[in-house]
């Protein structure tokens, strides 16, 4: 909550012209005056804390928001929304009310002669410009000052929850050594450890098939198709109404039940068949897009410049046929795929049950090891970024498999270096911001936790029905 509120922050606003604040008077005065006695004044709740329709229309004044914008929004749930917002602006100055924060108007009047769009070119605070904003904004001084009051508050009630976020110093700099330090490294790449398509045999293959025959099973479909284009249907090249017209002919005789051949009659055309389809690595535009579509036995569907009629005449479950050369490779592929898999797992259990020691290293890497060092947490020059992370996480005469793209590595840490660093530099400055930053978060995030558990929110639907039907 605190945190979308910053993220949102104060927007600049304006006040509605005379007739639309008439208008919203009108509005949610109801018929004679059917909000102004009762609970249907009330659109919500906090605690013991009404939320009136008339804190709504101040809302939505200041908000800028026209009436036209609300109408035409409604069904994307603009007017929830602009009570989401009203409501977090009510739980602040509750938060305010209960932390007992305030300001003073002289500092109100400070804010205003620093502002800058005030000033003229020498710098000198000129009271004709704040005028001329005011009345820009169909604003008047006690309403932009208010607005002023209410932002330094925020700032206060934000800046009180946050106090005491600094990270200490010593803390920054071990952190910072921690993230900026050297790691060596021994590795290399497991590909030469898996085995290779090749090598699996037609029996393997068909074992895997039968294993997995479930999984496995392809839904295949006989059907045949024509192409039609202004050519064939009215001969000419032209895409012009008449040819629409005739397209139109053709998805009013399949909605009525009409056959594919009935349709085709009279339609020079080539009728192309086609059985036992499934898609495959080799892509075929027509025939794929049918397959897409297969939930509909006869369509008219568009593929390009062209419209394809289709009828599907069967469809069916079958296993991977292997004497189709593409259907064996993808099968191939997939046994390979599920090798690595297991072959790395099975690593990865040895690593976490402290069965992987250096000399089993030794003897998987061979000739095939490599020597490097990473400079910073932040170096992904060999090693994807998220497993340069993991790494720094890890302590040294660690192993751990990590990835760079779609290549597989096993890796051991064999030591660090601490690297100097200059307090000044820019990174360092970065760093700490951004560790001051995520604390501050961190606590934010805790206060919004705190704040739904000590405020009980609850809307008047009724009221929110009856503002909906007013702006239709």
């Amino acid at each position: 909550m605190i945190e979308k509120l910053k993220e949102l922050g104060w927007k600049k606003t304006g006040g509605f012209l005379v007739m639309a604040v008439v208008a919203f008077a009108f509005i949610f005065g109801g018929f004679g005056g059917g909000f102004s006695t009762n609970n249907q004044n009330n659109i919500a709740k906090i605690n013991k804390t009404n939320v009136t329709t008339q804190d709504f229309i101040d809302y939505v004044n200041q908000s800028g928001i026209s009436q036209e914008v609300i109408r035409d929004n409604l069904d994307n749930n603009i007017i929830e929304e602009l009570l989401s917002g009203l409501i977090s602006t009510k739980l602040i100055d509750l938060e305010i009310n209960d932390f007992d924060l305030s300001i003073n108007e002289r500092t109100i009047l400070k804010n205003i002669k620093r502002n800058k769009n005030f000033h003229d070119e020498n710098g000198a605070f000129q009271r004709i410009k704040y005028e001329k904003f005011l009345l820009s904004n169909n604003m008047s001084a006690a309403m932009f000052e208010l607005q002023l009051k209410n932002r330094e508050l925020q700032k206060h009630l934000f800046d009180f929850i946050g106090a005491g976020t600094i990270t200490p110093n010593f803390l920054i700099e071990n952190n910072f050594e921690e993230n900026n330090k050297s790691l060596d490294i021994e590795y290399f790449d497991m590909e030469t450890l898996y085995k290779t398509k090749e090598d699996y045999t037609d029996n393997e293959i068909e074992v895997f098939i039968d294993e997995n025959k479930d999984q496995l099973k392809r839904e295949y479909i006989d059907f045949k198709y024509v192409i039609l284009n202004p050519k064939n249907l009215i001969g000419i090249q032209e895409f012009n109404q008449e040819f629409f017209d005739e397209i139109d002919s053709i998805e009013n005789k399949i909605s009525q039940g009409i056959t594919f051949e009935t349709i085709l009659k009279g339609i020079n055309v080539e009728i192309i068949e086609v059985n036992q389809f499934v898609p495959s690595s080799s892509k075929q535009i027509n025939e794929d897009l049918i397959y897409s579509k297969k939930t509909s036995k006869i369509d008219l569907i568009e593929s390009g410049d062209n419209f394809l009629l289709y009828n599907i005449d069967n469809q069916y479950d079958r296993a991977p046929n292997l004497n189709d050369e593409i259907i064996k490779r993808e099968i191939v592929e997939l046994i390979y795929q599920k090798g690595k898999f297991d072959y790395n797992r099975k690593i990865i259990e040895e690593i976490q049950d402290k069965k992987f020691d250096n000399s089993k290293f030794e003897e998987l890497a061979g000739y095939n090891k490599k020597y490097s060092s990473i400079n910073s947490i932040e170096d992904n020059n060999i090693f994807d970024i998220n497993s340069v992370k993991m790494l720094y996480a890890m302590p040294e005469n660690s192993f751990a498999l990590v990835n760079k793209e779609q290549n597989i590595f096993l890796v051991k840490i064999t030591g660090s270096n601490k690297n100097s660093f200059n307090k000044t530099d820019e990174k360092y400055i970065k760093f700490v911001n951004t560790q001051n930053t995520n604390n501050r978060k961190s606590i934010l995030q805790s206060y919004d936790q705190l704040l739904n558990t000590k405020y009980q929110v609850q809307l008047n639907q009724k009221t929110i029905d009856r503002l909906k039907n007013y702006f239709k």
